[in-house]
Parts: C-alpha cells; structure tokens; sequence
C-alpha cells in the first residue's frame, strides 16, 4: 500500500525556468547550493520508451538526483534501509511533461523506479558515484510481494 508520507532523506526541488519566445533555459543545480551529490561521480543520461517500467533499484552508498526532461513518469520511492524513521513508507508522484519543473534525490538504500506514462522521457541523473555493479546496485522485482506496490500498465 502507497503511503502519502515524505521519506527520510528524499528531496523533490522546484526549479525555476526563465522562458521567451526562443524557449527555455532552466538550471538544474549549481555547485555551492547544497544540491549536488557529496563527491560528484557521474552523469548520465537515459531514454525511457512509453510504458516501459524501470524497478525498483537502489544504492549501497551512492546518492542520486533525477531529472525527465521531456515525456511523463509515475515515480515511486520506497524507504527500504533498515536503521530509518520512515522504512517501509512509499511515495509516488508525477514528474516531467504537464507537471511543476522538479529534480528529485534519493539517499541510499532508497529504492527507486518509474513508469514512463508518456514517452519517450530523456531521464538524467547525477550519481555521488560511479557506476559499479558489483559493490553498489540493489536489485529488487518490480512487483515484490514484501513492497506491494502496484505500477498500472506496466512492461517492464
């Protein structure tokens, strides 16, 4: 069951965009503004076809921010770390296309997925890290019974 409750750690920022007839501009993060991950380590950038499910995934010691910068997602955290106030607590919102301009972060241990409702989504995320199977990714199915959360349309 989705709880409609914040998560310890998890942040959704607004983001301000200047537009005139030309288009947009709008600043993602800036260093010194407490935004960016502690020890930069990557950024990438990902392309989400309509229904496509991404879930649920996680991070050992990695934090990471997320952006869609066109297309529309269903995101879903769920607290999953042992030791927090707020474990077994899932939230789920709308990002992208038609919603309020947002970035959203993620500490470790927080699972994290989306389902792209309009695509394609071009998704970018920083990571504190850099990609290492190995030692840093939690992987868990997208309809774990422990979890109990429900996509809707999903193809994953």
């Amino acid at each position: 069951m989705t709880e409609k409750a914040a998560i310890e750690g998890v942040k959704i920022i607004g983001l301000a965009t200047h537009s005139d007839e030309r288009g947009f501009f709008r600043e993602l993060m800036r260093a010194g503004d407490g935004s960016l991950p502690a020890g930069f380590g990557q950024l990438s950038h990902s392309l989400v076809n309509k229904g496509v499910l991404k879930g649920w995934h996680a991070h050992k010691k990695q934090e990471q921010w997320n952006y869609p910068a066109c297309g529309l997602l269903k995101v879903a955290l769920h607290d999953n770390r042992p030791d927090s106030p707020t474990r077994g607590k899932t939230i789920e919102f709308l990002a992208g296309e038609g919603q309020p301009a947002q970035a959203y972060f993620f500490p470790p241990g927080v699972l994290h997925g989306y389902i792209c409702l309009k695509g394609p989504v071009h998704m970018f995320y920083i990571t504190s890290g850099t990609y290492d199977p190995e030692g840093d990714e939690i992987r868990i199915p997208h309809d774990d019974p422990e979890i109990g959360y429900a996509w809707g349309g999903e193809r994953s």
